[in-house]
């Protein structure tokens, strides 16, 4: 959420600055409800002094003796005024604070301009792009070669975009979840389990709420409960509605999990495969910072997920977004895109991106300096460390034989057994 002194400064420069996301800013129906609750509000601060002068005066006649009727009948009647003002006050703050709850956070100064994943900048490239001397198969049918990845029983069980996994290929997608979650406790992230079912609240804080509630699944009953999207809401949620210490920044979370998403408005998109799934797992990062450390946190955690793919041995490149292409409630995102050999092209496996304060606002997230007595807002970052499905598939597809055969890469032997070869049955 922005800071509402920013709302109520400078609504033009606002409107300027949110452009660069795509985002129009409706500034009349703004001025407007302001303006109508300040009329409103006055009206029932008003009242309600005139309700409390009336109520000394009666108790100032009582004392006297003397009969108070026609001031209780005149109270009375104010606070029916007052209760229908209060009424239509609270409407019209609502209606303001949906509208400022679907403005998106701003985009960064480093953030380029453009409308699309076309207009993304490109920052550098790392390994080379394997080259094969016979027709390179996509996981899919080397899944089915090995018969080790079923995509029509899954569709039995669940429907499409589910995936049953089985024997060494099931082994390796743990094995690399194994091996992320390992990688990043090793270079100072607190692992942590955390529930896979969360609230409304804990999804407002975070962005995908009200918003986006279409690309969630939503449980029936009594209570609001929702499948995660990703372990970033969750785990951003631990300190909601807390005040941190200054010692204690930062937070370094990592948290393996699996993501739950209804994909809506994207059918027709990647349906074969495992690319876009209804259900997937992720290795991932959380970050609560110190604003003045947030985007040298960022670069950090674009290293951590980037150290993943090289270890791996798989070629990727990173992206800064365009303002087009950044999601709701971030200032800044580097997508890393990893090299497929079957669709020959980069696809995106992990977003590292900095939110500022524009979570820990929603989510009243805030840390204490030393010495100072107002409590600030942390700054909150989250990145794949990785997507493990997507990983899944590079691996198979970089490392791919000419006779359907898959090699492990060595960093993962460990955690197979000593296994060097998935073979094709």
């Amino acid at each position: 959420m922005l800071d509402p002194k920013l709302v109520r400064s400078d609504l033009e420069g606002l409107a300027a600055l949110l452009q660069k996301k795509g985002f129009t800013l409706d500034v009349a129906l703004i001025n407007d409800l302001e303006a109508q609750r300040k009329t409103l509000q006055v009206n029932a601060e008003q009242l309600q002094s005139e309700r409390n002068s009336k109520s000394k005066e009666i108790g100032r006649l009582k004392s006297q003796g003397q009969d108070a009727q026609s001031v209780l009948d005149s109270v009375a009647q104010l606070g029916d005024q007052l209760k229908e003002a209060s009424e239509k006050l609270e409407v019209v703050s609502e209606k303001l604070n949906d509208y400022l709850a679907g403005i998106p956070n701003l985009p960064h100064d480093s953030v380029p301009e453009g409308k699309s994943e076309e207009d993304n900048q490109e920052i550098r490239r790392w390994g080379d792009i394997p080259f094969f001397d016979f027709e390179v198969k996509d996981h899919v049918d080397l899944g089915a070669a090995s018969g080790q990845m079923d995509f029509e029983r899954a569709s039995k069980i669940s429907g499409s975009r589910f995936v049953v996994m089985r024997s060494e290929i099931a082994a390796l997608h743990r094995a690399l979840a194994q091996f992320m979650l390992q990688t990043h406790i090793d270079t100072g992230y607190e692992e942590v389990n955390v529930p896979f079912l969360v609230n409304a609240e804990s999804l407002f804080g975070t962005g995908n709420l009200p918003k986006f509630e279409a690309d969630l699944f939503k449980l029936p009953g009594e209570r609001d409960f929702y499948l995660i999207p990703t372990s970033e809401v969750p785990v951003t949620n631990i300190y909601r509605d807390e005040i941190l210490d200054a010692n204690e920044l930062p937070k370094k979370f990592v948290c393996y999990s699996p993501c739950f998403r209804s994909e809506a408005g994207s059918y027709g998109r990647d349906t074969r495969g495992m690319i876009r799934q209804h259900q997937f797992e992720k290795v991932e990062l959380v970050k609560l910072v110190a604003a003045e450390t947030s985007y040298d946190e960022l670069e950090s955690l674009l290293e951590s997920a980037e150290s993943i793919l090289k270890a791996l041995k798989l070629p990727f490149r990173v992206v800064n977004l365009c303002g087009g292409d950044l999601s709701f409630s971030s200032a800044k995102t580097y997508d890393i895109e990893v090299w497929l050999p079957a669709q020959n092209t980069y696809r995106e496996i992990s977003s590292c991106s900095n939110f500022e304060a524009f979570q820990a606002r929603r989510s009243m997230i805030r840390w204490r300096k030393p010495d100072e007595k107002k409590p600030e807002l942390v700054h909150t970052l989250n990145g794949s460390g990785l997507a493990v499905g997507r990983t899944l598939v590079a691996v198979m597809e970089n490392y791919q034989n000419a006779d359907g055969s898959i090699r492990i890469p060595e960093v993962l032997q460990s955690y197979m057994g000593g296994k060097t070869l998935i073979l094709k049955k």
